[in-house]
Protein backbone atom coordinates (compact mmCIF):
# COMPACT_ATOMS: atom_id res chain seq x y z
CA UNK A 1 0.00 0.00 0.00
CA UNK A 2 1.22 3.35 -1.06
CA UNK A 3 1.57 5.71 1.70
CA UNK A 4 0.51 9.66 0.87
CA UNK A 5 2.74 12.20 1.54
CA UNK A 6 3.66 13.61 5.23
CA UNK A 7 4.54 17.12 3.28
CA UNK A 8 1.18 17.85 2.13
CA UNK A 9 -0.55 16.56 5.30
CA UNK A 10 1.42 19.75 6.65
CA UNK A 11 0.75 21.37 3.11
CA UNK A 12 -2.81 21.51 4.36
CA UNK A 13 -3.02 24.22 6.75
CA UNK A 14 -0.78 26.08 4.22
CA UNK A 15 -3.23 25.94 1.59
CA UNK A 16 -6.58 26.45 3.99
CA UNK A 17 -4.84 29.65 5.52
CA UNK A 18 -4.32 31.21 1.97
CA UNK A 19 -8.18 29.54 1.08
CA UNK A 20 -9.38 31.41 4.57
CA UNK A 21 -7.49 34.93 3.51
CA UNK A 22 -8.98 34.70 -0.11
CA UNK A 23 -12.13 34.06 1.71
CA UNK A 24 -11.83 37.02 4.43
CA UNK A 25 -14.59 39.51 3.05
CA UNK A 26 -14.08 43.24 1.68
CA UNK A 27 -11.47 45.55 2.79
CA UNK A 28 -11.85 48.14 5.29
CA UNK A 29 -9.69 50.80 3.11
CA UNK A 30 -13.02 50.86 0.82
CA UNK A 31 -12.41 50.43 -3.37
CA UNK A 32 -9.13 51.37 -2.94
CA UNK A 33 -6.73 48.50 -4.28
CA UNK A 34 -3.49 47.79 -2.09
CA UNK A 35 -0.17 47.22 -3.02
CA UNK A 36 -0.23 43.18 -2.04
CA UNK A 37 -3.84 42.93 -4.09
CA UNK A 38 -2.52 44.96 -7.04
CA UNK A 39 0.88 42.10 -7.43
CA UNK A 40 -1.39 39.09 -6.86
CA UNK A 41 -2.27 38.48 -10.13
CA UNK A 42 1.44 39.24 -11.50
CA UNK A 43 2.44 36.45 -8.84
CA UNK A 44 -0.31 34.33 -9.72
CA UNK A 45 0.44 34.24 -13.51
CA UNK A 46 3.58 33.82 -12.68
CA UNK A 47 2.85 30.92 -10.95
CA UNK A 48 0.54 29.30 -13.58
CA UNK A 49 3.56 30.05 -15.79
CA UNK A 50 5.37 27.40 -13.62
CA UNK A 51 5.22 23.72 -15.31
CA UNK A 52 6.15 20.43 -13.44
CA UNK A 53 9.58 18.51 -14.90
CA UNK A 54 8.81 15.14 -14.32
CA UNK A 55 10.17 13.47 -17.76
CA UNK A 56 13.05 12.04 -15.94
CA UNK A 57 10.82 10.32 -12.96
CA UNK A 58 10.48 6.39 -12.76
CA UNK A 59 7.98 3.96 -12.47
CA UNK A 60 8.82 3.46 -8.86
CA UNK A 61 10.73 6.21 -7.32
CA UNK A 62 11.82 4.99 -4.12
CA UNK A 63 11.73 1.30 -2.22
CA UNK A 64 11.39 1.40 1.62
CA UNK A 65 11.83 -1.79 3.17
CA UNK A 66 10.20 -3.43 0.10
CA UNK A 67 7.44 -1.14 -0.10
CA UNK A 68 7.49 1.06 -3.33
CA UNK A 69 6.87 4.54 -3.75
CA UNK A 70 5.00 5.19 -7.24
CA UNK A 71 5.50 8.29 -9.32
CA UNK A 72 1.89 9.03 -8.85
CA UNK A 73 2.33 9.64 -4.93
CA UNK A 74 5.54 11.43 -5.88
CA UNK A 75 4.20 13.51 -8.93
CA UNK A 76 1.49 14.65 -6.47
CA UNK A 77 3.53 15.56 -3.46
CA UNK A 78 6.43 17.17 -5.94
CA UNK A 79 3.57 19.65 -7.95
CA UNK A 80 2.53 20.82 -4.50
CA UNK A 81 5.78 21.60 -2.71
CA UNK A 82 6.48 23.20 -6.50
CA UNK A 83 3.05 25.72 -6.05
CA UNK A 84 5.10 26.54 -2.08
CA UNK A 85 8.32 27.13 -3.43
CA UNK A 86 7.03 29.13 -6.38
CA UNK A 87 4.77 31.50 -3.92
CA UNK A 88 7.42 31.90 -1.10
CA UNK A 89 9.49 33.10 -4.35
CA UNK A 90 7.24 35.35 -5.61
CA UNK A 91 7.08 33.08 -8.46
CA UNK A 92 10.64 32.87 -9.17
CA UNK A 93 11.09 28.63 -10.34
CA UNK A 94 13.59 26.50 -7.97
CA UNK A 95 15.67 24.64 -8.52
CA UNK A 96 13.82 21.50 -10.02
CA UNK A 97 16.46 18.90 -9.73
CA UNK A 98 17.20 19.43 -6.05
CA UNK A 99 13.50 20.53 -5.04
CA UNK A 100 12.77 16.49 -6.50
CA UNK A 101 15.76 15.29 -4.35
CA UNK A 102 14.40 16.76 -1.10
CA UNK A 103 10.48 15.59 -1.92
CA UNK A 104 11.84 12.03 -2.28
CA UNK A 105 13.82 12.29 0.69
CA UNK A 106 10.78 13.17 2.36
CA UNK A 107 8.43 10.44 1.25
CA UNK A 108 11.27 8.08 2.22
CA UNK A 109 11.05 9.62 5.99
CA UNK A 110 6.83 9.80 5.84
CA UNK A 111 7.14 5.71 4.53
CA UNK A 112 9.78 5.22 7.91
CA UNK A 113 7.91 6.58 9.97
CA UNK A 114 4.48 5.32 9.37
CA UNK A 115 6.07 1.60 9.24
CA UNK A 116 7.52 1.97 12.50
CA UNK A 117 4.73 3.36 13.75
CA UNK A 118 2.32 0.03 12.59
CA UNK A 119 5.39 -1.79 14.22
CA UNK A 120 4.40 0.16 17.58
CA UNK A 121 0.48 -0.60 17.59
CA UNK A 122 -0.06 2.57 16.53
CA UNK A 123 -3.59 3.23 15.19
CA UNK A 124 -5.42 6.42 13.97
CA UNK A 125 -9.46 6.02 14.43
CA UNK A 126 -11.93 7.96 11.92
CA UNK A 127 -12.82 9.97 15.16
CA UNK A 128 -9.81 11.19 15.39
CA UNK A 129 -9.54 12.06 11.83
CA UNK A 130 -12.92 13.78 12.28
CA UNK A 131 -11.59 15.92 15.40
CA UNK A 132 -8.33 16.53 13.76
CA UNK A 133 -10.18 18.01 10.44
CA UNK A 134 -12.74 20.31 13.16
CA UNK A 135 -9.63 21.55 14.78
CA UNK A 136 -8.17 22.34 11.35
CA UNK A 137 -11.16 23.84 10.29
CA UNK A 138 -11.34 26.33 12.77
CA UNK A 139 -7.37 27.12 12.79
CA UNK A 140 -8.15 28.15 9.43
CA UNK A 141 -11.31 30.19 9.96
CA UNK A 142 -13.68 27.75 8.00
CA UNK A 143 -16.98 27.17 9.59
CA UNK A 144 -17.09 23.26 9.60
CA UNK A 145 -15.60 20.24 8.09
CA UNK A 146 -17.67 20.29 4.48
CA UNK A 147 -16.43 23.75 4.06
CA UNK A 148 -12.93 22.19 5.25
CA UNK A 149 -13.40 19.34 2.05
CA UNK A 150 -14.46 21.64 -0.42
CA UNK A 151 -11.91 24.09 0.09
CA UNK A 152 -9.14 20.65 0.10
CA UNK A 153 -11.32 19.50 -3.24
CA UNK A 154 -10.82 22.93 -5.20
CA UNK A 155 -6.75 22.26 -4.63
CA UNK A 156 -7.80 18.82 -6.99
CA UNK A 157 -7.50 17.02 -3.21
CA UNK A 158 -10.64 15.06 -2.74
CA UNK A 159 -12.02 13.30 0.61
CA UNK A 160 -10.68 10.16 0.95
CA UNK A 161 -6.99 11.77 0.19
CA UNK A 162 -7.22 14.35 2.69
CA UNK A 163 -8.63 11.64 5.35
CA UNK A 164 -5.68 9.81 4.35
CA UNK A 165 -2.82 12.13 4.64
CA UNK A 166 -4.44 13.50 7.73
CA UNK A 167 -4.59 9.81 9.30
CA UNK A 168 -0.49 9.77 8.48
CA UNK A 169 -0.04 12.97 10.27
CA UNK A 170 -1.89 11.68 13.31
CA UNK A 171 0.24 8.10 13.17
CA UNK A 172 3.43 10.20 12.85
CA UNK A 173 2.63 12.84 15.90
CA UNK A 174 1.63 9.67 17.92
CA UNK A 175 4.82 7.88 17.23
CA UNK A 176 6.72 10.55 18.05
CA UNK A 177 5.11 11.20 21.54
CA UNK A 178 5.70 7.38 22.48
CA UNK A 179 9.57 8.10 21.13
CA UNK A 180 10.13 11.26 23.58
CA UNK A 181 7.03 11.20 26.06
CA UNK A 182 4.92 13.93 25.85
CA UNK A 183 7.06 17.41 24.84
CA UNK A 184 6.57 20.10 26.70
CA UNK A 185 8.12 23.82 26.59
CA UNK A 186 9.81 25.06 30.19
CA UNK A 187 9.12 28.55 30.87
CA UNK A 188 13.07 28.92 30.26
CA UNK A 189 12.76 28.11 26.88
CA UNK A 190 10.02 29.83 26.05
CA UNK A 191 12.09 32.93 27.77
CA UNK A 192 15.44 31.97 25.36
CA UNK A 193 12.97 32.00 22.06
CA UNK A 194 11.25 34.88 23.01
CA UNK A 195 14.81 37.25 24.20
CA UNK A 196 15.80 35.53 20.51
CA UNK A 197 13.64 37.15 18.91
CA UNK A 198 13.85 40.90 20.46
CA UNK A 199 17.11 40.52 19.44
CA UNK A 200 16.36 39.53 16.21
CA UNK A 201 13.85 42.33 15.84
CA UNK A 202 16.04 45.05 17.33
CA UNK A 203 18.90 44.05 14.72
CA UNK A 204 15.91 44.10 12.05
CA UNK A 205 15.10 47.52 13.32
CA UNK A 206 18.15 49.27 13.40
CA UNK A 207 19.43 47.88 9.86
CA UNK A 208 16.03 49.24 7.94
CA UNK A 209 15.95 52.48 10.40
CA UNK A 210 12.63 51.71 12.23
CA UNK A 211 12.16 50.95 15.87
CA UNK A 212 10.56 47.64 16.24
CA UNK A 213 9.12 46.16 19.08
CA UNK A 214 8.21 42.65 20.02
CA UNK A 215 4.51 42.81 21.79
CA UNK A 216 5.16 41.80 25.74
CA UNK A 217 5.74 38.03 25.98
CA UNK A 218 2.65 37.40 27.98
CA UNK A 219 0.83 37.83 25.07
CA UNK A 220 3.17 35.81 22.49
CA UNK A 221 3.38 32.98 24.88
CA UNK A 222 1.14 30.75 23.47
CA UNK A 223 2.76 30.69 20.02
CA UNK A 224 6.30 30.76 21.54
CA UNK A 225 5.03 27.38 23.45
CA UNK A 226 3.64 26.21 20.24
CA UNK A 227 7.12 26.39 18.37
CA UNK A 228 9.57 25.34 21.42
CA UNK A 229 7.03 22.15 21.16
CA UNK A 230 7.28 21.72 17.59
CA UNK A 231 10.92 22.34 17.04
CA UNK A 232 11.65 19.78 20.36
CA UNK A 233 9.50 17.41 18.18
CA UNK A 234 11.16 17.65 15.15
CA UNK A 235 14.54 17.39 16.80
CA UNK A 236 12.64 13.80 17.74
CA UNK A 237 11.86 12.70 14.82
CA UNK A 238 14.99 13.72 13.25
CA UNK A 239 16.66 11.54 16.07
CA UNK A 240 14.61 8.52 15.43
CA UNK A 241 14.66 8.67 11.27
CA UNK A 242 18.39 8.55 11.58
CA UNK A 243 18.27 5.14 13.40
CA UNK A 244 15.24 3.86 10.98
CA UNK A 245 17.52 4.60 8.08
CA UNK A 246 20.33 3.19 9.28
CA UNK A 247 18.74 0.23 10.16
CA UNK A 248 16.24 0.03 7.23
CA UNK A 249 17.08 -1.02 3.65
CA UNK A 250 16.19 2.44 1.12
CA UNK A 251 16.40 3.10 -2.16
CA UNK A 252 15.91 6.01 -3.97
CA UNK A 253 16.24 6.04 -8.21
CA UNK A 254 16.48 9.07 -8.81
Amino acid sequence: MLRKNWLLGLFLVIVLAGVSACGGGESEAGDAPSEAASSAPAEEDAQAGAEADLGDVPDVVAEVNGEEIGRSEFEQAYEAQLQQAMAQSQGQTPDQEQLKKQVADSLVSTELLVQEAEKRDITVSDSDVDKTVGELAAQNGLQSADQFFSAMEQQGMDRDTVDDQIRTQVAIERLIEDEAGPVRASDKEVRALYDQLVAQQEQAGQQAGQQQELPPLKQVRPQLVEQVTSQKESQVAQRLLGDLREQGEVVINL
